[in-house]
């Protein structure tokens, strides 16, 4: 997809503000800087980061270690502080050339604390480089703070500690702690401690739950983790009460459109539930996850959902429903709510 289309269909959604509020560290490589990386440690990349196609995997655990392989290929040329700040940089670059206001992206520092001194420094260089690209590119950039489902969980009670020191809502602080990885591994219970820690020091809690597994999975999440905002959360679709109980509290949902296709939880975009999510009034926002693999960036999302049938109007909503779900002040929101509501405005052969 790309700027012919959504010209074409209606208002630039390039020029849409919006906030990007699920987007992983490394998944957020741009392709050609994975490739020129990899020439340069002369490391042999395997084909399925290479063919320009997105990923499409089965939803069961031999396709989740297809991903997780792609994905552990493209973190291991992550090895130098020049390399970690190149990736703030562009994902930065990125989202401004889409519209994004703010982009809060996640990251465990631990995959890369071997090889810039410890995980403190392989956060503040992550830290100092969101705040640089902030000012140059007018996105704010804060961080979000990810332990895994793969390791054990007092790694996360460690990762809680070492984000509450950087906690705030300005670009260039850790905004949130999270939960990442396959979410059939383990109970949420067994991250509790960990995101008490974390709300502790004013953190909002940001766990992926509601992929790859149902309303259960949901359910175990919401019970011992307290998220203000599910990483996904698209299957709570699958139980009406439980969809109806998360908008009352406001929990917002980050809905990754691409990604539910390539790690086959559904066979295509039509299937996404973004309409019957949209209807119930959720807090709603349109992310890219991981644009490396899935060679899908943050507008193909709302095209997609303009293929969909979404009104440029409906596209709006679901904008200010992004910014409204983002952990910026609301200084910030009111502005890019304003902003919102002038690309309405404009006609859509101007925009």
């Amino acid at each position: 997809m790309g700027n012919n289309l959504n010209q074409q269909s209606g208002r630039d959604l390039s020029k849409l503000p919006k906030a990007h509020l699920h987007l992983h560290f490394t998944g957020s490589l741009r392709p050609q800087s994975l490739t020129d990386l990899a020439q340069a440690k002369q490391i042999r990349l395997p084909a399925n980061l290479l063919d320009h196609h997105p990923l499409r995997l089965p939803a069961d655990r031999r396709g989740w270690f297809r991903f997780q392989r792609a994905y552990d290929a493209a973190r291991a040329l992550v090895r130098d502080e020049e390399t970690m700040r190149r990736i703030v940089k562009e994902a930065a670059e990125d989202d401004a050339a889409e519209g994004s206001k703010r982009l809060e992206i996640q990251v465990d520092p631990t995959s890369y604390a071997p090889f810039v001194g410890g995980i403190t420094p392989a956060l503040e260089i992550i830290l100092d480089e969101a705040k640089q690209a902030s000012a140059r590119t007018g996105v704010e950039v804060a961080v979000i703070v990810a332990a895994s489902r793969m390791q054990h969980p007092l790694n996360a009670r460690t990762l809680a500690r070492l984000a509450r020191q950087y906690a705030g809502d300005q670009p260039g602080e850790v905004v949130g702690f999270g939960l990442s990885n396959d979410e059939r591994n383990g109970n949420a219970l067994d991250w509790e401690p960990a995101f008490r820690l974390a709300r502790q020091a004013g953190l909002a809690a940001l766990p992926h739950g509601g992929e790859l597994r149902g309303p259960n999975g949901v359910k175990d999440v919401m019970k011992h983790l307290g998220p203000i905002r599910l990483g996904h959360g698209i299957r709570a679709t699958e139980d009406p009460r439980l969809l109806e109980e998360l908008v009352a509290r406001d929990v917002a949902f980050e809905v990754c459109p691409a990604s539910n296709v390539s790690l086959g939880v559904f066979s295509d975009a039509k299937q996404v539930p973004l309409r019957q999510l949209y209807d119930s009034d959720a807090l709603i926002s349109l992310n890219a996850d991981d644009p490396l693999l899935f060679r899908s960036r943050l507008v193909d999302q709302y095209e997609t959902a303009r293929e969909l049938g979404f009104s440029d109007e409906e596209l709006a909503e679901i904008a200010r429903r992004s910014i409204k779900s983002s952990l910026a002040s609301d200084t910030s929101k009111r502005q890019w709510l304003a902003e919102v509501d002038q690309w309405l405005l404009t006609s859509p052969k101007d925009a």
